[in-house]
């Protein structure tokens, strides 16, 4: 069925027969430890905020809703860099046989090693924030990066990109037919490196090396809650543009509360809802999505999944929700403008969206039936990711300051 981007939210429940998770393992604790450890490394590393937005979720007789704040992260404004600078250290401890855990960023970008490892090109396909954290981890270790974007990318992350020493540009191709376009051109450069965040048959190392990477993110929210009195999660809401992000969390909440598994379910750009539509098939099997996958969600426009993403959360997601593009609006609105005690929050586009999805399942009569579903009460315990701060400033101002996707509520569709 075709949808435009302003009509409604499509759920559909996970009735997948389950599958043996041999994808879990990849997202254990310990794994996800290797990764934290090389990215303290680095002298940009700091942890990411975790904002608890106590009266938010008062407001919406909730017990407790938390955001993992990734604008923050490495100075480059999304969580994207994590998976890509991890990634480039297996794959460098792969070649030389030296432990991760002897690769910190000072050793990597020292110049006795880089004369000795020689020169590796990292390609990849992005519609921004990937991009800029493969050309950023590359720029920083001496390495080189090529990195190609679809049409519609923002230029302003395009010159982000080419900020880096990257030679980057954008093609008239949408996501996926750009991931193969680079694709092709890494296996004609002999010493070229696929670093993307989808797998396919034949390519899962490096995706797995990613979804480690932003396991990150993860462990610091999860020792944040605890630290803040909250034991774990109980709900995660969570996006997905190929899944490779939402199998991340996902694995390592599912993994580690295994005697508390948290309700978990992935969000996604409506008119690029993979993920959701392989639920809807109900086999296990994947479905892609073709077209020119328009949505103000740049970083949520795939349309193949990530397969070991995907093996994950066909196993532990609740459920699967396609969202037209003004729940993406209406997130970035309640982050900028919160209630009177909570903190304000800078979150784009692809950020947003678990926000506004999240606020209209509490406050919308016509979502009861999935929010019953979901089990949403005044005793639970919401975990958000906002993964972008302001990386488009054009749309981000033509969603705040000019009401882009905005919308009328008749009274009696609201709860409170």
């Amino acid at each position: 069925m075709r949808r435009t981007n302003n009509e409604e939210l499509v759920f559909t429940k996970n009735t997948m027969p389950k599958t043996e998770e041999k994808a879990l393992e990849l997202m254990s604790e310990k794994n996800v430890l290797e990764a934290l450890r090389f990215h303290r490394s680095f002298p940009q590393y700091s942890v990411t905020p975790l904002h608890d937005l106590k009266e938010f979720a008062n407001h919406l007789g909730l017990g407790s809703v938390y955001v993992k704040d990734e604008s923050y992260r490495f100075g480059l404004n999304a969580f994207k860099v994590l998976g890509g600078s991890f990634a480039m250290v297996k794959y460098i401890s792969l070649q030389t046989g030296i432990p991760v855990d002897e690769l910190s960023y000072k050793v990597l970008s020292s110049k006795k090693f880089k004369d000795s490892m020689g020169q590796y090109t990292f390609y990849s396909a992005t519609d921004g924030n990937h991009g800029r954290g493969v050309a950023w981890a590359a720029n920083k270790l001496g390495q080189k990066a090529v990195i190609r974007m679809p049409r519609g990318s923002a230029k302003t992350r395009l010159n982000n990109i080419r900020k880096e020493n990257a030679d980057a540009e954008i093609l008239d191709l949408n996501y996926d037919e750009c991931v193969r376009y680079v694709n092709d051109m890494a296996k004609k450069d002999p010493h070229g490196v696929m670093v993307q965040d989808t797998a396919w048959r034949g390519y899962t190392d490096i995706p797995g090396w990613i979804m480690q990477g932003y396991g990150t993110l993860s462990i610091e929210a999860d020792r944040q809650m605890i630290a803040n009195g909250c034991e774990y999660p109980t709900h995660i809401f969570i996006q997905a543009g190929v899944g490779s992000l939402a199998g991340s969390v996902a694995g390592y909440f599912a993994d580690k509360y295994k005697d508390h598994k948290p309700v978990i379910c992935v969000v996604e750009a409506g008119s690029a809802d993979c993920l959701r539509r392989s639920a809807e098939r109900g086999d296990g099997k994947v479905v892609r999505v073709r077209g020119k996958l328009d949505t103000i969600m740049a970083g949520l426009s795939c349309g193949a999944p990530c397969t070991i993403g995907w093996d994950i959360l066909k196993n532990v997601a609740e459920g699967f929700a396609g969202t037209p593009d003004w729940m993406s609006a209406m997130g970035t609105r309640i982050y900028g403008v919160p209630l009177d005690g909570d903190p304000q929050i800078t979150s784009g586009e692809s950020g947003s969206v678990t926000m506004g999805f999240l606020y209209s399942l509490m406050m919308y009569k016509r979502y009861e039936a999935v929010r019953k579903y979901l089990g949403l009460n005044k005793k639970s315990r919401v975990l958000l990711v906002s993964t972008e701060g302001n990386t488009d400033p054009v749309r981000f101002r033509e969603v705040v300051w000019c009401g882009l996707y905005g919308i009328r509520h008749r009274g009696e569709e609201w709860i409170k």
